[in-house]
């Protein structure tokens, strides 16, 4: 990796991090739904509209970020933010995508502690968006990666286990299954060019974050046990939470329940409350965080937390990336990587319908909003800003019917 302050090239790297850090701040305003909608929003603004990596690259990227544990949404963003900038574009999208619903979340914890947010009108609003969003990704990304019989069987497999059988564990095993089918079924197809990821980080960077990740792991648990700093336990909660979550933000909530509630940090009504209020923002379910450390600490215990629940997650895309690049160009790779593809559109499906249908298509009035809504991202090529106000004003007027 070349140094930010190298005379011939520190001010254009300084530039492409300011622009990761623009673009993905309008993002982290405006992507609401939770990781499957986030998915679509990135794929809408990072390949559609700016191109700044191809189809192929993308679903890679998400396919490798599938596999590891955190929050899926995040690291892909994450993983877009270094291609683009290095590792200082990868710290950028983080922040842009993160900071505007911590900040709203920790105002949230200090001021409104109790408020009930579940049946507002908007809120519903946001849902509906949702089903829009994930939708028009399923749609996108199907057209693409579901090109033959064998990816589709994978897919409706991928759908049918995952709507079957709903457990974190159920999402890790297809996609390994999957890479098992594609390895075999596709290990002997010629690989197509494929186009160039620029990584600007060193293996011997990557290696070293992953000796951190396992590092901590490891130790900090032990040190919570040696010492009686608060501060130790807690971000030994948060951060082996953020390691050990398969399946998106939603599975990380029994782990911190068990942590925080059961450890007697917050009460049981601070929690579900903070979570309601986390569903009503946009940006990743992690932040949910940032709100249970300002009601134990305030700003310093948000800001803790919520870099303690985050850290793996940039670790571990940090000592994957470099070595990610090289193996998709290998047949058998590739081929485990067209099952893997295909396994995730099952699985954008699965999720489509459950939670996100399921919890928000209530009657014909909604259906009839997710269907405007889609039109206006497939058809009308439309702003997702526009996209998600129509949403919230859509939200509320159903609500007075």
């Amino acid at each position: 990796m070349e140094p930010l302050n190298d005379p011939d090239t520190g001010t254009s790297k300084f530039k492409s991090v300011l622009e990761v850090l623009f673009v993905s701040t309008s993002l982290g305003l405006t992507s609401f739904g939770g990781p499957i909608a986030h998915l679509g929003y990135f794929h809408n603004e990072y390949v559609k509209r700016r191109n700044w990596l191809d189809e192929r690259s993308y679903t890679d990227l998400v396919a490798l970020c599938q596999f590891l544990p955190g929050p899926a949404s995040s690291q892909v963003g994450i993983g877009i933010g270094v291609m683009r900038a290095g590792v200082f574009g990868g710290i950028a999208a983080w922040i842009g995508f993160t900071l505007p619903s911590v900040l709203v979340l920790i105002f949230f914890a200090l001021l409104a502690r109790g408020f009930d947010m579940g049946s507002a009108g908007w809120i519903h609003g946001l849902k509906i968006v949702a089903v829009a969003i994930v939708a028009h990704a399923v749609w996108g990304m199907g057209k693409k990666l579901i090109t033959d019989r064998n990816r589709a069987t994978i897919a409706l497999a991928a759908t049918t286990i995952t709507l079957l059988w709903q457990t974190s564990l159920s999402q890790v095993l297809i996609i390994f299954l999957a890479a098992i089918i594609g390895f075999f079924l596709y290990k002997n197809k010629t690989v197509d060019q494929l186009p160039e990821i620029h990584v600007p980080i060193k293996r011997s960077f990557a290696v070293i974050c992953l000796i951190i990740f396992f590092g901590l792991l490891l130790l900090l648990p032990l040190l919570r046990e040696v010492s009686s700093s608060h501060w130790i336990a807690m971000f030994d909660s948060f951060y082996r939470s953020g390691s050990l979550v398969f399946g998106g933000g939603h599975v990380v909530l029994p782990l911190l329940e068990r942590e925080v509630v059961s450890g007697g940090w917050i009460s049981s009504e601070d929690f579900l409350t903070g979570y309601g209020a986390t569903q009503a923002v946009p940006g990743p379910l992690f932040t949910f965080a940032a709100y249970i450390g300002a009601v134990m600490n305030g700003w310093l215990g948000a800001a803790v937390a919520t870099v303690a629940i985050f850290l793996p997650a940039f670790l571990l895309v940090m000592g994957a990336l470099p070595f990610w690049t090289s193996l998709r160009r290998s047949p058998k790779i590739q081929g485990a990587l067209h099952g893997i593809n295909a396994a995730v559109v099952g699985i954008l499906l699965s999720a489509l319908y459950h939670p996100i249908w399921t919890s928000s298509i209530l009657a014909p009035e909604d259906f009839v909003l997710a269907c405007i809504l889609f039109v206006m991202l497939a058809y009308w090529n439309s702003p997702s800003w526009l996209v998600v106000l129509s949403g919230v004003l859509g939200g509320v007027l159903i609500s007075y019917l």
